[in-house]
């Protein structure tokens, strides 16, 4: 929520703050997040969009990375760069039909919290995972993954024509919104994969928001994920719950847990036992052997370059930093696939296990009352 009051020569802006993180940061690569979890959050993504749709407002960006979580875990849609005011014919100036190209990415959206991966690299012809899809074929991941009652909800949530397309008001009334889903449910666990493959040849897969017109080429459509970059240390990770596929056990209750217990499971960083040159010293030796290319800005910021299977650039940035006589070492994805940089950390992390520091570690006052920009 951004909230701005002009008085006299003075403008002031007020900003919510979501100690919860962003929703993709809660999403296990090829593992998603349990079921009823992911209803709650797309019960609420929905009932985001509903008000936005009734104010003539079409997002038109929905992803998990635009999607942040306040201190009780409630979603909260951000990132209103794309947005327009449809009811004013603001796109190309004609009317346009918002509901359904917001409906498609939530859709999208849903996929990716059950599954943890994506469908397709781009919803057109060129992209033999769409056609599948457009074809009926279930036989494929990420379908395999999901549930039939789940998976009846996205096909009419991911049809092809807008025109065929669920409306928000069907959406809510599917019989998968008003289920009672279990802790964990056990027809989604039968079909998870039974490790996480860190080191699958599988192709990887970026998503467009909508699909692309019929004969539109796979280059005219495409358009990776805006660069990121920064490095901010308002929550407190705790060690021992830094790796990324974690998730919340059916015997634990998200209620029983701090906003920053059940942030920092996600967080991709660390501590180590080294100093700060052996623990850089360290991280290049481990990039120069997996062949990454990188480089090391004055401020020993290390830019790490790499492309997919799909030969699509995947940027992060890996920085040590001293914090009361102890080394952080953080990673942030800066370009590309968000599921690959997180397979991509957690390889480095078990590169790295020698140095990393085991057992609780007591963090310095500013940071664990966020007074730390």
């Amino acid at each position: 929520m951004l909230r701005a009051i002009k008085e006299k020569m003075c403008d002031y802006i007020f900003l919510e703050f979501a100690p919860g993180g962003e929703l993709f940061d809660r999403i296990d690569p090829d593992r998603g997040m349990p079921a009823r979890i992911a209803q709650k959050f797309f019960t609420e993504l929905i009932s985001g969009v509903e008000y936005l749709h009734s104010v003539g407002v079409a997002h038109r960006d929905l992803k998990p990375e635009n999607l942040l979580l306040d201190g009780n875990d409630r979603l909260k849609i951000c990132d209103f760069g794309l947005a327009t005011i449809y009811r004013l014919n603001e796109v190309l100036l004609k009317p346009y039909n918002a509901q359904p190209a917001d409906v498609w990415s939530c859709g999208i959206v849903l996929v990716a919290m059950l599954t943890g991966e994506l469908p397709w690299d781009m919803p057109n012809i060129e992209c033999p995972e769409y056609v599948a899809w457009k074809n009926g074929n279930n036989s494929l991941s990420p379908w395999t993954k999901i549930d039939n009652m789940a998976l009846s909800l996205l096909r009419k949530i991911l049809a092809p024509l807008p025109s065929n397309r669920i409306t928000i008001e069907k959406i809510k009334e599917h019989r998968w919104m008003q289920k009672t889903l279990p802790e964990v449910d056990p027809s989604a666990q039968s079909r998870l994969p039974k490790r996480l493959c860190l080191d699958s040849d599988d192709d990887l897969r970026l998503c467009l928001s909508q699909p692309a017109p019929v004969g539109t080429s796979a280059t005219q459509t495409g358009n990776l994920p805006p660069e990121t970059g920064g490095c901010c240390f308002s929550q407190p990770p705790v060690l021992d719950d830094l790796l990324l596929s974690t998730q919340l056990h059916s015997t634990q209750s998200t209620c029983s847990q701090t906003s920053y217990q059940k942030l920092v499971k996600r967080m991709t960083r660390f501590f180590v036992k080294t100093s700060f040159d052996e623990t850089l010293t360290a991280l290049k030796e481990l990039l120069e052997n997996k062949g990454y290319s990188f480089k090391v800005n004055p401020m020993s910021e290390v830019t790490v370059t790499t492309v997919d299977k799909r030969k699509m650039h995947l940027v992060f940035k890996a920085c040590p930093f001293e914090m009361d006589g102890k080394i952080l070492l953080d990673f942030r994805l800066s370009r590309g696939c968000g599921l690959e940089f997180k397979r991509i950390f957690v390889q480095i992390k078990n590169s790295l296990s020698s140095i990393i520091m085991k057992g609780p570690v007591t963090w310095p006052i500013a940071i664990a009352t966020n007074s730390v920009p």
